[in-house]
């Protein structure tokens, strides 16, 4: 090592390229360069034949196999084999040693490029001597066959170019790799003292932002774990007993500052990992890589690209089938690009494709998930201008788990998928296909300025509970539903199962300026704002965590169905809220607020043919014991057409505004267990029969009319002034209940009245006009 740096330095940068670039053949001094001369031999078939080298003799070949053929070097002669990639053994027994200093390509190790041969083994070799010397590789032209060669390891920056690569995907293992792009500096297991360790335990909790103890370890990654602690066990029965040690992934800046969101405590540390983070980041750039399609094996195989570094950037690059080929594989594959424990990384300007899954019939399924994309222990990922599209048959290109700091930007991809542990995702100005966003986790959740295709906006994965502990925000989407029947913007729907973390539904969601375009679903389909599990409370007596804060707004349909239902809860004092609430019969303290304001409803033609025929249910019963973390709800809606809602004995505080109103159900008792608001609505029972016109408003705590209009019922879109006698909070003349600002009768059923003789009375008009308990 050191006698070429000493080379380097006699020769002065640059002098070897510079000093013989215009020579063919023969010899040349190095100008500056005492007693160095330069032979130049045409190939390196020749320079193995040169019987009168001496060592300390400096060749340069003018190509590898042939003249010009871009595998051009310079080499050293020594008298003794010296371990380093590129040398040869020449006939007289002495050994050239490869001599670059500036940059490497394939050729200089002897690629082919015809098709048969594994030009990896040369590839690899390549690699070898940049990782050595710390030299960039730049290749940015040729055509590459590589066969069965595996871990290629990359520790520098390459240039790809416009380099083609040929992967024979029969040669793909579950053991390794093609490529693997790893740090110089290895992960340590350290082994902490006691008060280290028994201080940290102590202080890492959610919500910590710094750490003194751990400040010995800045500008590393850490990962911790406790193998003897098990969460997120996963439902299902082909899934017994699959569950996760507890882990956490974070990096230490100054002063023991944590960089990634703690979200568990720990009792114990089984494993407490010291990942190098570099100083500088590792660029991998251009490149075409053609896959055969033919992937065999057992179990997960490996074809691409494992990135282990830091610190490391993936862009420019595109993945596609060879012309002709078909993705037949039997086998489910672990993702052409695969990330692991790795802190700051990038993948960006890519194109490549999702793998066949569920192809027609069952015979040739590949029995599990196959992912393009895959990872785990990711901290500040970044994906973006990655473009990822196919059919019904394709699974998710995205398949990952503990992914924390998630960014996905100008994107394009079939789908987004963490099966465990994301924390804070930001998906931004993308377009998600057919398979949708699959999610559980925690932390910040934004969807911005997106198009999603598939059943919902976001899919928080049931096998895993559904859970988001954090804030959810959507907003300004195109919502393409694929699904011909049953679909939700948010499916929030845990098994009744035991995760062994707690569920949360979210912590706050709001979801606004939604345009959902229904042309590809039935008309006949169901479209409800959020799917909530039909139980509040496990069979093992936990209670799912319910939101402090729901709201929609601006959400509009277009296409076959007209609007949206809501969503319907079951049992919703067995819920658990954050905050405190209370309804003493007299005082009404809510702990949750919903806010509906500006959605296309269902109308009441197709809802009221549903199993369901309300576009909001609160259903309760009495096997309920509510406490202070119940659900006491501060419902307020505006802007709706034909609402039709049903709550049944559960505590609430409910606003309608601006609003047609087609059905207020308050279940066996009439009666609302709270506050009913009316503000400038229209009370207008639009039904298919005349027995399902039901409009209780009857509350314990008083109902409030203003501003509001009562009009006939209507049956079949006609109006049925006969129904006016159905209303059971007023009759013409005699009953009024609730208080009453500037309430009007609908005029055409005055003019029915008056049709009958029927005016009415000065005395019932003061009452209408302002009135309180009147009957």
């Amino acid at each position: 090592m050191n006698s070429r740096r000493n080379l380097i330095k006699s020769l002065g940068a640059g002098a070897l390229i510079a000093g013989i670039s215009t020579v063919a053949k023969g010899e040349v001094s190095i100008k500056g360069a005492a007693d160095l001369t330069v032979k130049n031999v045409a190939t390196v078939a020749d320079l193995i034949l040169q019987k009168k080298a001496s060592v300390g003799d400096i060749y340069r070949t003018l190509g590898y196999y042939s003249e010009n053929d871009g595998g051009g070097a310079h080499y050293i002669l020594r008298d003794q084999r010296v371990d380093s990639p590129g040398n040869h053994l020449l006939g007289n027994g002495l050994v050239a040693e490869l001599f670059v200093h500036e940059a490497l390509n394939y050729k200089m190790f002897g690629t082919k490029s015809d098709g048969n041969f594994d030009d990896g083994i040369a590839i690899k070799a390549t690699h070898e001597y940049a990782n050595m010397y710390s030299l960039p590789v730049i290749n940015r032209h040729g055509e590459y066959w590589i066969k069965e060669s595996n871990d290629i390891n990359i520790q520098t920056s390459v240039e790809w170019g416009a380099s083609v690569f040929y992967i024979d995907e029969q040669h793909n293992t579950p053991k390794a790799f093609k490529f693997n792009i790893v740090s110089k500096a290895p992960i340590k297991n350290h082994q902490l003292s006691e008060s280290d360790k028994r201080n940290i335990l102590a202080k890492l909790i959610p919500g910590v932002t710094e750490i003194a103890e751990l400040n010995q370890f800045r500008g590393n990654l850490i990962y911790v774990e406790d193998k003897n602690d098990r969460v997120g066990y996963r439902a299902g029965a082909k899934f017994d007993g699959q569950s996760w040690a507890k882990q956490e992934l974070f990096f230490i800046e100054d002063h023991g500052k944590v960089v990634g969101d703690i979200a568990y405590t720990f009792k114990d540390f089984s494993s407490f990992e010291i990942i190098p983070v570099e100083d500088s980041y590792l660029t991998v750039t251009g490149g075409c890589f053609v896959l055969s399609g033919n992937s065999s094996g057992k179990g997960y195989t490996k074809n691409g690209i494992a990135i282990r570094r830091s610190r490391t950037i993936v862009s420019k690059q595109i993945v596609r089938l060879a012309d002709g080929a078909v993705d037949n594989a039997p086998n489910a594959r672990t993702g052409f690009y695969n990330f692991h424990k790795v802190y700051e990384v990038r993948l960006e300007d890519i194109k490549l494709i999702p793998y066949e899954q569920d192809r027609e019939g069952t015979e040739r399924d590949v029995p599990a998930g196959t992912y393009g994309i895959s990872g785990d222990r990711i901290l500040n990922g970044t994906f973006r201008n990655v473009t990822a599209e196919g059919g019904k048959v394709h699974w998710g290109v995205f398949g990952t788990n503990m992914n924390k700091n998630f960014t996905i930007d100008l994107c394009r991809l079939n789908r987004v998928d963490v099966h465990f542990h994301c924390w804070n995702l930001r998906i931004l100005n993308t377009h998600i296909g057919h398979r949708g966003i699959s999610v559980t986790g925690g932390g910040n959740l934004t969807v911005r300025d997106c198009t999603v295709e598939g059943r919902n906006i976001i899919n928080f994965r049931q096998d895993f509970g559904s859970k988001w502990d954090g804030d959810i925000r959507v907003n300004n989407i195109l919502f393409k539903p694929t699904y011909p029947s049953s679909v939700a913007l948010l499916e929030l729907t845990p098994s009744n199962f035991n995760y062994h973390y707690p569920i949360v539904l979210g912590k706050t969601i709001i979801v606004e300026n939604v345009i959902i375009d229904t042309s590809s679903v039935n008309k006949n389909a169901e479209i409800h704002l959020i799917h909530f599990p039909k139980f509040a409370k496990m069979d093992h007596d936990e209670r799912v965590i319910f939101p402090s804060y729901i709201e929609f707004r601006n959400v509009m349909c277009r296409g076959h169905v007209s609007g949206v239902k809501g969503f319907h809860l079951v049992k919703p004092q067995g819920f658990f809220t954050d905050k405190v609430g209370s309804f003493d019969g007299s005082l009404f303290d809510a702990n949750v607020q919903v806010k509906i304001d500006h959605v296309d409803l269902l109308d009441g033609g197709s809802l009221n043919n549903t199993s369901n025929p309300y576009h909001f249910s609160m259903l309760s019963n009495n096997d309920q014991q509510a406490d202070a973390h119940s659900l006491f709800i501060d419902f307020n809606l505006s802007q709706a057409k034909e609402l039709q809602i049903a709550v049944d004995a559960v505590p609430l505080q409910l606003t309608l505004r601006n609003s047609l109103l087609s059905k207020i159900d308050l279940g066996a008792e009439a009666k609302l267990h709270g506050a009913l608001f009316l503000d400038r609505c229209q009370l207008a029972p639009q039904v298919n029969k005349a027995e399902q016109v039901k409009f209780d408003v009857q509350s314990s705590l008083g109902t409030v009319f203003n501003n509001c209009t009562i009009h006939a019922p209507r049956v079949a879109a006609q109006a049925e002034p006969e129904l006016f006698k159905q209303y059971t909070f007023l009759e013409i003349n005699k009953k009024l209940l609730g208080t009453h600002m500037n309430t009007k009768i609908a005029n055409s059923y005055l003019q029915y009245l008056n049709s009958k003789g029927i005016k009415l009375t000065s005395e019932y008009s003061s009452r209408l006009l302002l009135g309180h308990g009147i009957s």
